[in-house]
């Protein structure tokens, strides 16, 4: 599995399960600052992204919205004054899926274009 794949993000079929915890440590020693938190029982991709000020932290939260719309798959974002947090996972399985460090990989792409 590789992380900066470029393909879509495909939805998930009914019965595809959650990737497993070696399985999400190999794909996010391809991430940078990323970390894997659970919040409840799910497993979720967090980082933080700092900024000058709020204009520009909420620039990049509709930058990530146009993404999440383009892929149809939706994170969750905090928009606060100078960062902007984006936990990404997938919702239908409960936990962490390749489409999730693909995602997570094209908002740092997205960042570093910013």
């Amino acid at each position: 599995m590789n992380t900066t794949d470029q393909t879509g993000c495909d939805a998930c079929a009914t019965g595809d399960k959650a990737l497993s915890a070696e399985q999400s440590a190999a794909l996010l020693r391809q991430l940078d600052g990323w970390q894997i938190e659970t919040a409840g029982s799910v497993a979720q991709l967090r980082k933080r992204y700092r900024f000058a000020d709020f204009r520009q932290a909420l620039d990049f939260t509709n930058q990530v919205g146009r993404l999440a719309e383009e892929y149809n798959h939706h994170p969750a974002l905090l928009t606060e004054w100078g960062a902007v947090t984006v936990r990404w996972w997938t919702h239908s399985v409960a936990g962490l899926q390749q489409n999730d460090f693909s995602m997570a990989a094209r908002t740092d792409a997205l960042a570093r274009s910013s």
